[in-house]
């Protein structure tokens, strides 16, 4: 039997505390799997005298995670305390520079500081894992570092924050509006302490960004996503889509083309019919395109104690059995920078706005969508006030760099009032 695998755990939240769980329960169960035990050597929190519901008296408390990340008798360190910088990122280099494995679940601090870690870790003959980064229980890094790494990538795609799939999904079994929604998962506690991470599409884009690396072979991009997220997305955006045969996903897509890297976090319609269209609550869902493969569907929670921390496990056994691979599946210092680029394929396009109630502004619409080469599918007007009339357009297939003429065009015409709500219609 080889020795025991040693680790720390910095952060004791909801993650932290699933994996002393998990290591205490399936202790028996770890061994015969991975031919050793995992046992705890230290632990570290902001508040020692806190009742986190697990006994931790068997363990040696860290004030510092960064002096944690450094002891001798610790041979993985486990950073779960979040945050693009500060503690994190110190304790993760500095776990690193003494020699130590790292397992991480923090997508932030790796979309903006991944390659450097990455080059970091490689250099030193370590490991950094992070599973748990991307999707919660979804073994979607795994997938691509392993299982599909004798494929060419074409495209990954996926629904990866379970609160923005919630609002939505709520919205349109409830017909609720957006801010009551909002409100309920707030008080229930899914949002994020800046919600924006969440409801602005920040969350999502940090983990397309660290699947772009993997899938397409490039340095993590983060300022390269493409956010927008779903706060102006209005109940009648909801039915009006139901009405079409859709529903609306915070979508997130990247491929890599002739022009450079597309990412993309965006709210999108998708077929109801459609895997994506059917995700309903605060699952996950990613979609990855191969070569030789076609289409991979994987679907899990994408949050929670019970997912995120199996997720952590599974990369603390991956570390017990003598698994070692490169950070983003390939040496960190072979990814290409990539040049970011925006979506030139043609698709359809939803379009809500609000016109100045006065004749002639639908005609001036039509009049510049037509001189911009975007040809109107359907359209419908519905209801008024005393100033603005509500229309919605769907176009034929035009590219983003169409619609983006003409929503500049609506801007210079007194026919429309505030900024259109524009959401692409993607196949999937």
């Amino acid at each position: 039997m080889s020795a025991p695998l040693r680790i720390a755990i910095a952060g004791l939240g909801t993650v932290g505390v699933g994996v002393i769980k998990m290591i205490r329960r399936h202790a028996a169960l770890i061994e015969a799997r991975t031919g050793r035990t995992v046992e705890i050597v230290a632990v570290s929190a902001r508040s020692k005298d806190k009742d986190r519901g697990v006994p931790l008296s068997g363990y040696a408390w860290e004030d510092d995670p960064v002096a944690m990340a450094t002891r001798e008798d610790v041979d993985v360190f486990v950073e779960l305390m979040g945050g693009s910088d500060g503690p994190a990122k110190a304790a993760t280099k500095a776990a690193l520079a003494a020699g130590k494995d790292v397992v991480t679940a923090n997508k932030a601090m790796l979309a903006l500081h991944g390659q450097a870690l990455g080059e970091t870790a490689e250099a030193a003959g370590k490991v950094l894992r992070f599973e748990a980064a991307v999707a919660g229980g979804i073994p979607v890094i795994k997938a691509l570092t392993e299982g599909l790494a004798g494929n060419e990538m074409t495209r990954v795609m996926g629904v990866m924050n379970g609160t923005c799939n919630y609002i939505l999904t709520r919205m349109e079994s409830a017909g609720l509006p957006y801010d009551e929604v909002f409100a309920e998962a707030d008080a229930l506690g899914y949002l994020e302490a800046d919600p924006t991470l969440d409801v602005g599409g920040i969350d999502a884009g940090h983990k397309l960004s660290l699947l772009s690396s993997i899938a397409f072979g490039t340095q993590v991009d983060f300022p390269g996503v493409e956010l927008e997220g779903i706060d102006r997305i209005t109940i009648e955006d909801i039915r009006q889509a139901a009405d079409m045969g859709y529903k609306i996903k915070l979508l997130g897509v990247a491929q890599l083309t002739g022009r450079g890297l597309e990412q993309r976090m965006s709210p999108c319609l998708v077929p109801d019919t459609s895997p994506l269209g059917q995700l309903d609550g605060g699952t996950n869902m990613v979609v990855l395109e191969g070569s030789d493969v076609g289409q991979i569907v994987l679907r899990g929670a994408g949050a929670g104690e019970g997912p995120t921390a199996s997720a952590v496990m599974s990369d603390i056994l991956d570390i017990a059995r003598g698994t070692r691979l490169s950070t983003f599946g390939q040496p960190a210092t072979s990814l290409t920078k990539s040049q970011p680029a925006r979506a030139v394929t043609a698709a359809p396009y939803y379009l809500r706005m609000q016109l100045v109630d006065k004749p002639g502004a639908l005609a001036k619409v039509a009049a510049i969508l037509g001189e911009a080469g975007i040809s109107i599918d359907r359209m419908r007007q519905y209801g008024h006030d005393e100033e603005t009339a509500p229309v919605l357009i769907v176009t034929h297939k035009t590219t983003r760099a169409d619609i983006d003429a003409a929503l500049k065009d609506f801007e210079a015409t007194d026919a429309v009032s505030g900024a259109p709500v524009t959401l692409r219609i993607e196949a999937v």
